[in-house]
């Protein structure tokens, strides 16, 4: 049976730190969001102390002064780097490697008995440990739902050892779920839990129990899937899933390989633009952005070449205009040319509400009113192109039949989308 695996880095901001600043090692340490506004992460000596994820950092100044915590302003180019190097040695260990955010990642387990994957698993978080500084634990599952409570289990109870495998059907499954608030369950919000509490759900073993039809009856066809993931049926993919997160990934192969700058750089745009709509959907904004490239990893022949990086944005921001710009910087930072690349993508990180975001200090009149127009326009764009339909409007140029395009030869013809173009009624 495939089985997929979830390596999530512990403490990912604070491991990065102490890789080259090892005097953390052992110390309360925490990473500062932009303008060092609030925590967001936290090592476990900080956790001990009471201190939550989030908490502003000037209410944490006299703990700081006193020599009691340590805090550190976020680098968002070393933890894109680390990621890589992480990425890099999952690689080894597997031929398929799905980043879910700057520090989880989905990889493919096929063919081993239980034993052999319980040891494989083992070695991969021994090696990535080794080879990058960085702790992990290992969540391993028939679906990704299942992988991400198995990690939780990981991370959370000790005899696990950093390392948990679940089966579909089993008891250590059966017990884990029943002992899984609804709230744990990936994808279940607050307010799913509390309408599906009304229901007499309340944990994820019983919505696994759940008649499937009535899960998507009374809420929607994503729950059904997750009940259905949670018995061990895969059923979701990493495009379904379009709740709001830490992050916001969009990728996809390209139609052919390609070593063409100016047709990667389209395609860079138009997964940015992607990105920021349903960043704008969510009523977000974006920290940073990363941009990933990589080839073909079945292909001995060409030269392998996966790199990433993430840029930090100047301001928190879904301006379309400015998570292109800093995609394209980082684009132009990491693509070789002499490489033939299979895969794109950009992941917008460190995502706040919009509505709660915290202002610096040296805003002037001028910056709000610029923010203003900002969101108006993104306002039209967005408005237009769901009257319109998709890319009316969009920043840049296409290219018609550039390599990047998805291969869509065989779809079938589209113009009944206009009602002048309908082919005329065959008299019976």
């Amino acid at each position: 049976m495939s089985m997929i695996g979830l390596i999530d880095c512990n403490s990912f901001y604070v491991s990065c730190e102490r890789v080259f600043q090892p005097r953390l090692c052992g110390l309360p340490v925490g990473v500062m969001s932009n303008n060092d506004g609030c925590v967001i992460s936290l090592s476990d000596e900080l956790k001990a102390l009471g201190i939550k994820l989030g908490a502003p950092a000037f209410k944490l100044q006299p703990l700081v002064r006193s020599g009691q915590i340590h805090l550190l302003s976020s680098n968002y180019e070393l933890y894109g780097d680390m990621s890589q190097r992480v990425q890099a040695v999952l690689e080894e260990f597997s031929p398929a490697v799905e980043p879910y955010s700057i520090d989880e990642m989905f990889v493919r387990f096929d063919g081993f008995a239980h034993e052999a994957l319980l040891e494989h698993a083992r070695q991969l978080r021994q090696k990535v440990r080794q080879f990058t500084g960085i702790p992990v634990c290992v969540g391993v599952a028939p679906t990704r739902t299942l992988a991400k409570l198995a990690n939780r289990a990981a991370k959370k109870l000790p005899d696990y050892q950093g390392v948990c495998i679940l089966h579909a059907g089993s008891a250590e499954t059966r017990h884990l779920l029943q002992n899984t608030a609804l709230g744990d369950v990936w994808g279940v919000g607050r307010r799913l839990v509390e309408r599906l509490a009304l229901m007499g759900i309340k944990s994820a073993w019983e919505l696994a129990q759940a008649n499937p039809k009535e899960i998507r009856r009374h809420f929607s066809i994503t729950l059904e899937r997750t009940a259905q993931e949670l018995r061990g049926v895969p059923c979701i993919e990493m495009s379904d899933l379009d709740e709001a997160r830490r992050h916001i990934m969009t990728s996809r192969s390209f139609g052919k390989l390609t070593d063409n700058l100016d047709e990667i750089r389209e395609a860079i745009r138009q997964y940015g633009q992607r990105s920021a709509e349903r960043l704008r959907r969510q009523n977000g904004l974006a920290k940073a952005v990363l941009v990933f490239l990589k080839t073909n990893p079945h292909r001995q022949d060409l030269l392998p070449h996966s790199p990433s990086l993430v840029l930090e944005l100047p301001r928190p921001t879904a301006d379309s205009r400015e998570i292109l710009h800093a995609a394209g910087n980082a684009l132009e930072r990491i693509y070789r040319k002499g490489h033939l690349y299979q895969k794109g993508g950009v992941m917008l990180l460190d995502l706040i509400d919009a509505d709660r975001q915290q202002l610096s200090l040296l805003d002037t009149p001028q910056s709000d009113a610029e923010r203003q127009r900002s969101q108006k326009l993104m306002d039209v764009m967005d408005d237009l192109n769901r009257k319109m339909g998709r890319d009316t409007v969009k920043l840049g140029m296409p290219t018609p039949g550039a390599a990047w395009h998805l291969r869509c030869a065989h779809r079938s013809d589209r113009s009944t989308t206009r009602w002048d173009e309908l082919p005329k009624a065959r008299a019976l």
